[in-house]
């Protein structure tokens, strides 16, 4: 019996093993089965990939001249679409053999016109000037000569929002000159163009040398920099520092929305550390006292706000005048003010007791008779003459007409339950570049009322002089639910650049905020914006209200903490807070760290004491 050699049956069972491999990959998934389309169907004027129209337009004619990022604006639409652009590198030494013949003919053109007397042809000039340009610029090696082919296929979910994206993307690029054309009856050749399969099958090229080829350029980086200002964080587009002064823009209010733990807080103790470096004076309005580290650290005077404090704000002082100023018209408006507060005092926190006309107009009269009592009455001067307080107008309440009840109603801030801290005269002094307020303590029935009292009080002393100061209030949606303090808090905003202010509103409660009227107003003069992480059930209305796309929606859910976006006038781009490890001791809000600094500090006044009792100890033996 013959035997096969032992070759021969290596070969065989390994042909064998391979059949056998390639009828098991048959039935494994690829990679091209992961990517491949549910169906593809093709028009003329569209291709249909699974439930997407799909459109193809492609560049046809250039302007003489191209701006230096003309394609961006068509690159930053929030549109699902596939941009390719093929550049085909050509030799420079055919191309210098057609301008030549082209520069014969233009000048031959140009005499011929000049001999037989007819009027200069201004095209003719002008592609005679091009050409020899260019000439010049390929013979010095300065420029190269390509072909490029750009096209831009569009998706959407229908036909008619199809027809609308391509019509607005050719508005955009015929409004810089540059004309396209969809390419119909090319459907399937068009899509394969756009694939990155390096395969132009629509062969529709332009010529451009170098310079004008360079503006084409897609990839804008987004740079929010200046030589001046202070450092917020690093751009997370490409690393570069994001580096701004708010008092540079039209105005330097400033908001910042985020969730509960996005570094909000953490971001605006880190702006006061760099902006009191520069010598701008501040103000803090802290109803959790997360500010009281910093300010022992920077040597900042912290308020405690409290009905048990000796520290007292009187709501009846009034503003010094300027040289510009009236002082009837700034006894007027402290009034009005002050209207405002005793509403939101006498009306309650569900408005149970709202004021009527008639006791409206009871008040107004009773504050102007209560300033008279301290001889301040309008067209006069007031200045070093003493102002009353709130138990002065109680005293006027009683004895008019109508004011009883407003009397008993007031007299809980007087002498009764929330006596102690709105009923006496101001013994805070503001003169420390950094000053907190803290509110933490009080009632949370009181807190709108503390917090207006102190934005109040800061706002009446800025107006005495002018330099920069800029007032951050955190958790700025205790005043948005109020109408009265809302309103001054859009007041303060509008009428901050007139005293070289920036109002800087911080606020995690995002609904209640751009809720109202009033915060999106200030949310409108504000020229910085930063949002930071935000939770899912406020992320629709913040793309809604900043006109996201959906990648910066998805930014913002999947952010780490201090991460965000900086909108600062018309740029906007990706940023990171960072801190140095000196600034992070001081600003930090973190429970564990905060234990561990506390710690260490027992730890250092231990060793302090310990190496001072030594100290004496060995005095004594000496």
């Amino acid at each position: 019996m013959a035997q096969k050699s032992k070759s021969k049956i290596l070969e065989e069972s390994e042909v064998e093993y391979d059949e056998q491999t390639q009828q098991y990959l048959k039935g494994q998934n690829s990679l091209r089965d992961f990517i491949a389309p549910a169906s593809l169907f093709i028009d003329p004027r569209y291709a249909m990939i699974g439930s997407q129209y799909t459109r193809t337009l492609y560049v046809m004619t250039y302007p003489r001249y191209l701006t230096a990022g003309w394609f961006a604006p068509i690159i930053s639409l929030d549109y699902s679409m596939d941009i390719s652009m093929y550049l085909y590198p050509m030799e420079s030494s055919r191309i210098l053999k057609v301008l030549e013949t082209r520069v014969t003919r233009f000048k031959a053109q140009i005499m011929a016109n000049r001999e037989k007397g007819r009027t200069r042809d201004p095209m003719l000039e002008t592609a005679y000037e091009d050409a020899e340009n260019l000439r010049d610029s390929l013979l010095q090696g300065t420029e190269r000569f390509f072909q490029v082919g750009i096209y831009v296929t569009v998706y959407a979910d229908s036909h008619e929002q199809l027809n609308e994206y391509v019509e607005q993307i050719d508005n955009m690029l015929q409004n810089k000159m540059v004309y396209s054309k969809p390419s119909f009856f090319q459907s399937e050749q068009a899509f394969k163009t756009s694939l990155p399969m390096l395969k132009d099958k629509i062969q529709v090229v332009n010529n451009l040398n170098t310079s004008p080829l360079s503006t084409t350029f897609p990839f804008i980086s987004s740079t929010i920099s200046s030589n001046k200002g202070i450092l917020y964080g690093i751009n997370r587009h490409n690393n570069s520092l994001v580096l701004f002064d708010r008092f540079s823009m039209e105005n330097a209010n400033e908001v910042i929305f985020g969730k509960s733990g996005a570094g909000k807080s953490y971001l605006a103790k880190l702006e006061i550390l760099r902006n009191l470096i520069l010598g701008i004076t501040i103000y803090v309005v802290d109803p959790e006292e997360e500010y009281s580290y910093l300010t022992e650290a920077a040597g900042g005077t912290f308020v405690k706000i409290a009905l048990s404090s000796d520290q007292h704000i009187n709501p009846f002082d009034l503003p010094d005048p300027q040289e510009d100023e009236d002082p009837e018209d700034l006894l007027r408006s402290t009034i009005a003010e002050l209207m405002s507060m005793l509403k939101l005092m006498l009306e309650g926190r569900n408005r149970e007791d709202i004021l009527t006309a008639e006791e409206e107009s009871i008040l107004d009269q009773a504050l102007y008779e209560t300033y008279a009592t301290k001889d301040i009455v309008p067209g006069q001067d007031y200045t070093g003459k003493n102002v009353p307080t709130l138990s002065d107008l109680q005293s006027v309440l009683e004895n008019m007409e109508g004011g009883g009840d407003l009397a008993i109603r007031l007299s809980k801030y007087t002498s009764g339950s929330f006596a102690g801290f709105i009923n006496k005269r101001t013994n805070i002094p503001l003169d420390n570049q950094l000053i907190v307020f803290n509110t933490r303590d009080m009632e949370q029935e009181l807190q709108p009322l503390a917090m207006f009292l102190v934005t109040h009080h800061i706002w009446k002393r800025i107006r005495r002089d002018l330099k920069k100061r800029i007032l951050i209030v955190d958790e700025a949606w205790v005043l948005m639910k109020n109408e009265e303090t809302a309103q001054f808090m859009f007041s303060m905003a509008k009428r901050a650049r007139k005293y070289y202010l920036g109002l800087t509103t911080i606020t995690q409660d995002i609904e209640d905020f751009l809720g109202s009227e009033y915060g999106q107003s200030i949310l409108t003069n504000s020229s910085i914006q930063l949002l930071l992480k935000q939770s899912p059930a406020s992320i629709d209305l913040i793309k809604e209200t900043f006109y996201l796309t959906e990648e910066e929606k998805y930014l913002l859910l999947e952010s780490d903490v201090g991460e965000g976006i900086f909108f600062a006038g018309r740029k906007h781009a990706a940023i990171k807070v960072v801190a140095s490890y000196s600034e992070d001791q001081i600003i930090t809000s973190d429970p564990e760290e905060l234990l561990e600094i506390e710690r260490a500090k027992e730890e250092y006044q231990q060793d302090q004491k310990q190496n001072s009792d030594e100290g004496e100890e060995f005095s004594l033996n000496l």
